[in-house]
């Protein structure tokens, strides 16, 4: 005769939750904070965050000119926060054109997770708004980064930055390359279906 097995249910119970928790570690994407748990963060370690730099922007296919200019936002202080457009607010901000696929095209939760994993990236917060404002007003980073298509008279958050006695810095980007001039250059490539 086999023998008998006694069901533990406790036993169950632990291979499941150590399941979970490993799936979960997996799934987990470090560095992408909501703006409560950011603001716990730096103000928990200071000295690990400031003096801090923030940019934001859509992000929406990264290429180098991203990367390039990340790496130079991060070497004008100790911690770069980058401030990622939510989906919604890409929309808003890049109206769908006839012809052209609606932005973004990289989901949100996709684009802080590659962001996230950028070497000069110590942290990611997504926001609904069209602007950055309110994330300014509330982390008051050291140095507010933008790039150097922009100058303080067009820069829409300037005005809250320097209210609270941070500095712009508005840098140029090394390769001039858009997302949105990549998408055009994908579309001009593809022979008409008609």
């Amino acid at each position: 005769m086999g023998e008998v097995k006694v069901f533990k249910p406790e036993l169950i119970l632990t291979q499941v939750l150590t399941i979970i928790t490993l799936v979960a570690t997996v799934l987990m994407i470090t560095n992408v904070y909501s703006l409560k748990e950011l603001k716990e963060a730096i103000a928990s370690d200071a000295s690990r965050w400031r003096p801090l730099v923030f940019t934001n922007g859509c992000f929406d296919l990264l290429h180098a000119g991203h990367v390039r200019y990340l790496q130079v936002a991060k070497s004008l202080g100790r911690s770069l926060v980058v401030g990622l457009n939510s989906d919604q607010s890409v929309q808003t901000i890049k109206p769908h054109k006839p012809g052209s696929p609606p932005r973004p095209i990289v989901p949100e939760t996709q684009r802080a997770e590659v962001l996230a994993a950028l070497k000069p990236v110590d942290g990611v917060v997504i926001f609904s708004e069209t602007t950055a404002t309110a994330l300014l007003e509330a982390l008051q980073p050291d140095i507010y980064v933008k790039g150097g298509d922009y100058s303080l008279e067009t820069l829409p958050e300037a005005s809250v930055v320097q209210a609270y006695g941070g500095r712009i810095e508005l840098v140029k980007v090394e390769i001039p390359s858009s997302t949105t001039g990549i998408i055009d250059r994908i579309l001009i490539s593809v022979p008409n279906r008609d």
